[in-house]
């Protein structure tokens, strides 16, 4: 198998395909909120369920975003992608519910199995299923901040400037977290004696 370095942010993409029906829903379209919610919704909860580790809780984090979508479509400038400022929205909410908890849920390998039925990406041709799970018991010992880096690059495929304005914080910052978390992983898999880290270019 070749190698895929999915662990290397992509190139933001210059245009936006989610654009215009932001628009739409910024002029009170409720059938292009409806559209809207179907191209996000799988991301928005897969996204939810990593740092909350329950489903129902994921599914009301998807109801809450998409709510503050609807009230807040005019306020979107087009400074980053429909999808970012979405996850933005939806990363808020699960923090919320995190501090709200008293806990940070770690990354376990029922979630990350979860995630991947969820989140259709480069990750479901990776390997088998076997293989994923040996890549999820290695990211739940990763940083909080550093799982999350991984699973914007890993599952949606952002770039680093995308992954900086979800976060918070400056692109270097990002590149640290993914270069630190990168590292660790390729010392993980190795000790597991898994070939994953070979198959992601590690």
């Amino acid at each position: 198998m070749s190698g895929v370095a999915i662990l290397f942010p992509r190139e933001a993409m210059p245009v936006d395909p989610l654009a215009a029906l932001m628009g739409r829903v910024a002029d009170a379209d409720q059938r292009a909120l409806a559209e809207l919610y179907s191209q996000m919704n799988r991301k928005i909860f897969a996204f939810a369920l990593r740092h909350v580790g329950d489903r129902d809780l994921a599914e009301g984090i998807v109801v809450e975003t998409m709510f503050e979508v609807w009230k807040n479509a005019s306020r979107f400038s087009g400074g980053s992608s429909v999808s970012t400022w979405i996850l933005g929205i939806a990363r808020h909410k699960a923090l919320d519910e995190v501090r709200r908890r008293a806990r940070f849920v770690p990354y376990d390998e029922a979630v990350g199995m979860e995630m991947a039925d969820e989140c259709g990406s480069a990750f479901d041709g990776l390997a088998a299923r076997e293989t994923r799970l040996q890549l999820n018991v290695c990211i739940k010992r990763l940083p909080a901040e550093q799982q999350e880096c991984i699973h914007l690059v890993f599952y949606e495929e952002l770039s680093l400037a995308e992954i900086a304005q979800i976060q918070g914080v400056p692109e270097n910052t990002v590149k640290t977290r993914l270069f630190h978390a990168r590292r660790k992983l390729k010392i993980l898999l190795g000790r597991s004696g898994s070939n994953v880290a070979q198959i992601l270019s590690l």
